[in-house]
């Protein structure tokens, strides 16, 4: 039986798959750089903002290339690859979607892919820090000059993230702006997703391990 051939968009999407992860990479990289050196020289940041305008130039690129190559309506698009519309309105959340790629670069440089449970427990892991540097530079962009703010600095940012991807929410820091908050709608579903994947995987990992200890114990013991 033959494997189903490959379409356009995805043709596309493998041969762009890791140009655009080193796209996503200089993307996070110059949006960090213009929060967090918002106080420097202006030519630094405009430069910073010039980088993460191309960076976001390529997306749209991308997204539009796949949707004419698809063939699909472009309302049905939208539905199939809802993931990849909503990071192009947000690009903060470019990093959900950088894990995706993490088969590829395995399969490029030829190492042998790991067992189901480590593979969903190192996504979720790197979904995690990836996710959370990016909420704490969006909220700290939005906040840090709002009136009443409590995240005043990038390590309250860093502190807040903490709390809300880990479900913990001490309330000493929150945001106030509507897009600080927006943005925290987001972690608190991903915090919520990425918790339960970890501990799904990790709880039928040891209900496997004791199986298998089970079925390996002498008869009559």
């Amino acid at each position: 039986m033959h494997d189903a051939p490959e379409t356009r968009d995805q043709a596309w999407e493998r041969r762009t798959e890791l140009p655009l992860l080193y796209v996503s990479l200089i993307f996070l990289g110059s949006y960090a750089l213009a929060v967090l050196t918002y106080h420097s020289h202006p030519l630094v940041r405009a430069v910073a903002l010039g980088v993460v305008a191309l960076a976001w130039a390529c997306f749209l690129v991308d997204y539009v290339s796949r949707l004419l190559l698809s063939g699909l309506h472009p309302l049905r698009f939208v539905r199939v690859h809802w993931l990849d519309t909503l990071i192009l309105m947000l690009p903060i959340l470019r990093p959900l979607r950088m894990v995706k790629v993490h088969d590829a670069i395995q399969a490029k440089q030829r190492r042998p892919r790991g067992g189901l449970y480590a593979r969903v427990m190192t996504y979720a892991g790197l979904s995690a820090v990836l996710l959370g540097f990016a909420g704490a530079l969006g909220v700290y962009h939005f906040e840090r000059r709002a009136p009443g703010a409590t995240i005043r600095t990038f390590g309250d940012a860093v502190w807040w993230v903490c709390e809300t991807l880990t479900t913990v929410g001490y309330g000493d820091v929150a945001p106030v702006t509507p897009a600080g908050r927006t943005l925290a709608a987001f972690m608190m579903v991903g915090g919520l997703a990425l918790l339960g994947a970890v501990t799904g995987s990790f709880s039928s990992w040891m209900l496997q391990a004791f199986r298998r200890e089970d079925d390996e114990e002498p008869p009559g013991k």
